[in-house]
């Protein structure tokens, strides 16, 4: 026993914490909407992180395999694979009553939830753990977010980087000690909703190898004007500050969870979406700060505060509400 089991076992564990993980990992064939899960992985802990038993299966994901350099899985390994909506039994049986827990989680569940909409079934999962926004909560002293950095603070060996059943062990192996911390000083876990999607449109065109369709087409759900937002604006954001309720929050460039529900995430929380970059933008959100777009150079040009997608979906986790209960609607 570690000297951190002997003092876990000395406190009472939290009643709040969740009663068992389901840890993931899919290997994709790219980072855009319309890409598809070539394999999946799935570790299944029980409420103190032990390992109960572990799943893994390719899939057929009926297209181009995209970066086999990565994965490594060609379309002759994936020919024979089974295809989603033939596996989403077995999967399901291993998340249902379970947090979901991933490496960039909000990733691994669009891509899920994106594979259960086109199945026509709905996905079994109600929370979701991402292990790089408890990391943050536990102040791990990482060079960097990768998984790999991770493991390497607990000592978890990595064999097959990239493969999602040794990925899936990984995690699982370094999220036990990382559990425990928490429970140890009773801290809240960073627990965020999953929201399954319900309709999907299917794509006409097959999607070429790094090929990522522009925001507009192929959507799993129809585009719609939202709502104007009914909170006024309170300015900036600033750091090591919350974001507040009615701030303006405009995007730029490819976002790991799918654009759509990242907003959709935003307006919920109460945040102004705004589809350009002004004087009176709040923040801007991308993974590419350096990327020369029209949105990051006028960001700069303003002084206006930049956050990465991993910053951005932490602080949404517990949004200020605004001074004043309603203003007029605001326009991009």
């Amino acid at each position: 026993m570690t000297m951190l089991d002997d003092r876990q076992t000395a406190t009472q564990w939290p009643a709040a914490y969740p009663e068992g993980y389901a840890v993931v990992d899919v290997e994709t064939t790219g980072l855009a909407r319309d890409d598809r899960i070539v394999s999946a992985a799935v570790y299944r802990l029980d409420a103190r992180g032990d390992v109960e038993d572990h799943w893994y299966t390719l899939v057929n994901p009926e297209r181009d395999p995209g970066p086999v350099w990565i994965h490594g899985l060609t379309s002759d390994v994936l020919e024979g694979a089974p295809l989603f909506p033939e596996v989403a039994a077995q999967l399901s049986a291993r998340l249902a009553g379970r947090v979901l827990v991933a490496h960039n989680a909000a990733f691994d569940w669009s891509m899920l939830a994106r594979e259960y909409a086109r199945a026509a079934v709905t996905a079994p999962v109600e929370q979701r753990l991402c292990t790089i926004a408890l990391s943050k909560e536990l102040r791990l002293p990482l060079p960097n977010h990768k998984l790999e950095s991770l493991a390497a603070h607990f000592g978890v060996v990595q064999q097959r980087a990239h493969h999602a059943l040794d990925d899936a062990r990984v995690l699982a192996e370094a999220f036990r000690p990382s559990l425990h911390a928490a429970a140890r000083d009773e801290l809240r876990l960073p627990l965020l909703e999953c929201r399954p999607l319900t309709e999907w449109y299917d794509s006409p065109v097959t999607p070429r190898i790094g090929h990522q369709p522009s925001h507009g087409q192929n959507s799993w759900r129809p585009s719609r004007k939202r709502p104007a937002c009914p909170y006024p604006n309170p300015g900036r954001y600033e750091s090591d500050k919350p974001l507040m309720q009615g701030m303006r929050v405009a995007f730029s460039g490819d976002t790991s969870i799918d654009r759509e529900l990242l907003e959709d995430r935003a307006v919920e929380a109460g945040l102004h979406v705004a589809t350009s970059v002004s004087r009176l933008t709040s923040l801007l959100v991308t993974n590419d700060p350096d990327a020369a777009t029209s949105k990051t150079v006028k960001a700069k040009s303003f002084s206006t505060p930049i956050l990465e997608e991993s910053a951005f979906t932490h602080l949404l986790r517990d949004v200020a509400p605004a001074r004043t209960a309603s203003a007029p609607p605001q326009s991009s």
